[in-house]
């Protein structure tokens, strides 16, 4: 089964996101727990490629595709903007006490979406970023 959303680069649209994911796993006898964990993980990539490579720019789209297979999940999220964004899949986690200390948000998230999902991999493809990612659902 597979799903497709196409949206604008806008925070106004992360809840859109949210919302296709939980419907898409829905009603397939998956844990809230997995499901919540993929919800966040989407959100989560998706909420850095409108910020941080579009800098909300809603001229620029993401395309986001879902497949479900038995308990596989599949998802591919691709940048239609001709910035190429890689974070750097091996990055080490920040020490949290010390961001707490100076009050630093951020540099969590894909720390986070690597510990979620079974798999997580940035690359390029026709001049667009694509992120794709995956999980066996329980």
């Amino acid at each position: 089964m597979k799903s497709a959303l196409h949206i604008a680069c806008s925070r106004q649209n992360l809840q859109q996101v949210r919302d296709f994911v939980r419907g898409h796993l829905d009603g397939h006898g998956f844990a809230d727990v997995a499901i919540n964990q993929v919800v966040l993980a989407v959100d989560e990539v998706v909420a850095n490629f409108v910020i941080h490579a579009n800098e909300e720019d809603e001229s620029q789209f993401l395309d986001l595709t879902l497949g479900l297979e038995d308990r596989l999940l599949e998802i591919e999220i691709v940048d239609q903007g001709d910035t190429i964004f890689l974070p750097n899949p091996t990055a080490v986690a920040p020490d949290l006490r010390e961001s707490i200390k100076q009050s630093r948000k951020g540099g969590m998230g894909m720390v986070l979406v690597n510990r979620l999902m079974d798999r997580v991999e940035f690359f390029a493809r026709d001049n667009h970023t694509v992120c794709h990612l995956s999980k066996t659902l329980r």
